[in-house]
């Protein structure tokens, strides 16, 4: 049978409960609040003569009394109710700062049981949905690797063809097969390179550190038989002192690259690209003098697959997509100015500095 102290034990809310932590809180203050009080009454009853006293001066009195009394307990009750919430004002920070990416389980230390069964769901929904983009980037990546020894060997058969005479029909039909061929191995290279660049498989694993002076200067310099072939200068503005990044050279390969690419591309007319390193703070530009790129398309060419229907150069849409997976990668923050504020087209990389081993996010 339950004794009287079992049964408040059951009734009292259960340990690490946002009620348990109020009770405990304000019991103490309500129970000095009410000792005050009956202080108070019992010394306007007993001590102080009325005699003198008007029922005005009574009347004023027990309000002023009154009004501290609930502005004191008004202030314990918003503490408490203050300090019971801390916990979950940092789960909401928390959350707030978070990456698109970051889809790791939300720390649940601390939280008032009320609110743990909640965040435990929500923590098993982001793990489920976690192995889902997981299992669908996996897909891409296997996919454009399995496909890419067929294109291959498709590419090698009309190479071979084309070295031979042919009917004029067929020589264009053999062209024709391989520059499709050419844009669906680089389309996978690009999806290939979009799977390695996501957040989320820790590429800051691999970061080191470099001059980003020196490496432009290396890695521009294999595009200038390109940009020669269309009679355009690649130029390279740097400063003579060392620009020091932590980043993946492989992928920053790939995000030169790509900009380099989109600016012979779409830069119709430009007479010259522009390779600029600036040191504070750390950043990459890459800028041609071309036709520049429309307001409505600013928005969105750093969406997947999106190709302005004024583009006339052939693509897959992929170029600055990866640009950007790349950039946030590495922590960095990216923009584009175009005409008029700039006469042609920029696009700016500006990295967050030497920080080895560190969980670089960025936030939208």
């Amino acid at each position: 049978m339950w004794t009287v102290l079992d049964k408040l034990r059951a009734a009292f809310p259960p340990r690490g409960s946002l009620a348990r932590h109020l009770v405990l809180r304000l019991f103490p203050a309500v129970l000095v609040l009410v000792a005050l009080d009956l202080s108070a009454t019992w010394v306007m009853t007993r001590k102080i003569s009325f005699d003198a006293w008007l029922l005005r001066d009574i009347f004023w009195t027990m309000i002023i009394s009154q009004i501290v009394l609930v502005s004191i307990f008004a202030w314990v009750l918003i503490s408490g109710v203050r300090s019971g919430l801390a916990s979950i004002n940092r789960l909401s920070h928390e959350i707030s700062q978070r990456s698109v990416d970051d889809l790791q389980p939300l720390d649940m230390a601390g939280l008032p049981t009320e609110v743990a069964p909640l965040v435990t769901h929500f923590n098993d929904l982001l793990l489920r949905l976690d192995d889902s983009m997981q299992a669908q980037k996996r897909f891409i990546g296997h996919a454009a690797h399995q496909l890419r020894t067929p294109l291959t060997g498709l590419k090698l058969e009309s190479e071979l063809m084309l070295t031979r005479n042919l009917p004029e029909d067929v020589r264009e039909r053999a062209e024709r097969i391989k520059m499709v061929t050419d844009r669906m191995i680089r389309l996978g290279q690009q999806l290939l390179v979009l799977a390695k660049a996501d957040s989320s498989t820790r590429p800051q694993d691999s970061f080191v550190r470099m001059d980003l002076c020196e490496w432009v200067r290396a890695s521009g310099a294999e595009w200038i038989p390109t940009a020669r072939a269309r009679h355009i200068d690649l130029i390279l503005i740097a400063p003579e002192e060392p620009v020091w990044v932590d980043v993946d050279a492989l992928l920053l390969e790939e995000l030169l690259s790509n900009l380099i690419d989109n600016a012979l591309r779409y830069g119709t007319g430009a007479t010259a690209i522009n390779l600029r390193v600036t040191a504070n703070p750390p950043s990459l530009a890459v800028e041609d003098n071309g036709p520049g790129i429309d307001g409505e398309d600013s928005e969105r060419v750093f969406e997947a697959f999106y190709r302005s229907p004024r583009a006339g150069a052939g693509g897959s849409g992929l170029g600055l997509a990866i640009v950007r997976e790349i950039a946030r990668a590495h922590g960095a923050w990216w923009s584009l100015a175009s005409r008029p504020e700039f006469p042609g087209t920029r696009i700016t990389v500006v990295f967050p500095g030497p920080r080895i081993g560190a969980r670089l996010t960025r936030q939208e």
